[in-house]
């Protein structure tokens, strides 16, 4: 497919991360764009602002009269969109162009000098690493992120097409449509159960991606995970390591191991020490780009960081509220020993958002061990996404599982007066559901403590 003959670009389910990044993309190089999705957000309020309309009914009556045109319109879908979807039945009924998400982007990609990051956990922090050290560095690069960068204010960049910074997701094994030069694999954790059904099929879905990388090309593995690669990790050992690590008011300094050479005094403001990983992923990888390892270093100390990616919301002496997509144990234990690092001996309240009725089915007893760690446990109802509710699998059975007695249940509505009950020193919101949407409120109403 020629994407240079394509005029209009249709999206269903446009306000999602990754869907709304392309969106811009083909904004940006003058298409005209237009798109639906179920719930009106910030995400699809601010491509409104771009002009991009959007509409929140299924209904292809809705869809802008331009993009009836079959020859020149491509109609990008997301694997979260309901095969019955009308919209999406009326396109596909008719023979129009219709993509998935990820085969966009291996089309944008395959071209450039491709740097993908992949992993159950890590993705979005590391390339939004990967992508602020390259743009730092005068790289020509667009970039594609998984979350809204603090450093661009975007979760799209472009600076240019000789290069190109995706996350390359396994949900639904969309990264086996992207052409790498340069791979990054974080880490392997069991998820997505409902699409892979089992550990040893993530797995090897994962080594398929590795497959992919163009010859010639570079995979980065952290150390520890059963794949052949260049390693990266905090343990000795590791091809490029990270040594001799401190802590100065917030912030790491430490030292760069590298197969050739060593760089010393590297900064870095991201709490936890799986964010310092995410750090050196993406400075290992940035350095196949050519770029000096002193501006490198430099740019690694001014990295922002990422929405909702261990966001302080309000940091004094007596009150900080931290906010968290965390959705997943492994990234619950991150958050907390982020926490326990950085503010020792604090008093900790966790409002937790499970996402998914499978994740929390799967992964029901690992949940409840990583939340019990905080002092007190509010738990929200699970967002359900894309799936309909399982028997049985609720948040009410998901608590009873917390050995914690400082746990409750509790609704939106309840949450500003039941986190001033509790009084912690430390509240943190965690999930990947809507419960993004009441950080601004919770802050509003706490914001006395600064």
């Amino acid at each position: 497919m020629n994407l240079t003959n394509i005029h209009n670009v249709y999206f269903i389910g446009i306000g999602g991360i990754g869907m709304s990044a392309l969106a811009r993309y083909f904004k940006f190089i003058h298409k005209n764009v237009a798109g639906y999705d179920k719930t009106e957000t910030p995400l699809t309020q601010d491509l409104v602002k771009l002009g991009i309309p959007v509409h929140y009914e299924d209904n292809w009556s809705k869809i802008p009269k331009g993009f009836f045109e079959k020859k020149n319109t491509l109609v990008v879908y997301t694997p979260a969109v309901p095969q019955e979807h009308s919209e999406y039945r009326y396109f596909l009924d008719q023979g129009f162009e219709i993509k998935k998400r990820s085969e966009v982007l291996g089309l944008i990609t395959k071209d450039t000098f491709c740097f993908a990051v992949a992993g159950t956990h890590g993705k979005t922090t590391t390339s939004s690493i990967l992508a602020h050290l390259l743009n730092e560095t005068g790289t020509p690069l667009t970039a594609f992120l998984g979350g809204i960068s603090e450093d661009f204010n975007s979760n799209f960049l472009f600076k240019g097409v000789q290069y190109s910074v995706v996350e390359a997701d396994e949900f639904d094994r969309s990264f086996l449509r992207l052409y790498p030069n340069v791979a990054c694999i974080t880490s392997m954790d069991a998820d997505h159960l409902d699409i892979y059904g089992d550990s040893t099929s993530l797995r090897k879905s994962f080594e398929e991606f590795a497959q992919r990388i163009k010859p010639g090309g570079q995979l980065f593995v952290r150390n520890g995970l059963p794949l052949k690669g260049t390693t990266y990790g905090i343990e000795d050992g590791s091809d490029y390591c990270i040594r001799n690590i401190r802590i100065e008011q917030g912030t790491y300094i430490f030292d760069i191991a590298m197969p050739h050479t060593m760089i010393s005094g590297v900064r870095f403001n991201k709490p936890g020490r799986h964010n310092l990983l995410n750090g050196l992923a993406a400075f290992a990888m940035a350095e196949q780009s050519g770029n000096p390892l002193d501006k490198l270093a430099l740019a690694m100390a001014t990295f922002k960081g990422v929405q909702r990616r261990f966001s302080y919301q309000i940091k004094s002496k007596d009150f900080i509220f931290i906010d968290d997509y965390a959705h997943h144990p492994t990234e619950i234990d991150a958050v907390y020993d982020a926490i326990t690092e950085m503010h020792p001996g604090k008093n900790s309240t966790v409002v937790f958002q499970p996402h998914l009725f499978s994740r929390t089915k799967d992964f029901a007893d690992d949940f409840a061990v990583s939340l019990s760690k905080f002092d007190a446990i509010l738990l929200l109802d699970i967002y359900p996404a894309r799936e309909k509710p399982m028997e049985g699998i609720s948040s009410k059975w998901l608590l009873e599982k917390i050995e914690n007695p400082n746990k409750k249940l509790i609704e939106k509505a309840d949450l500003i007066s039941e986190i001033k009950k509790q009084d912690p020193e430390i509240l943190v919101t965690l999930g990947a559901g809507d419960i993004g949407l009441e950080v601004s409120k919770i802050k509003s109403k706490l914001e006395y403590a600064n």
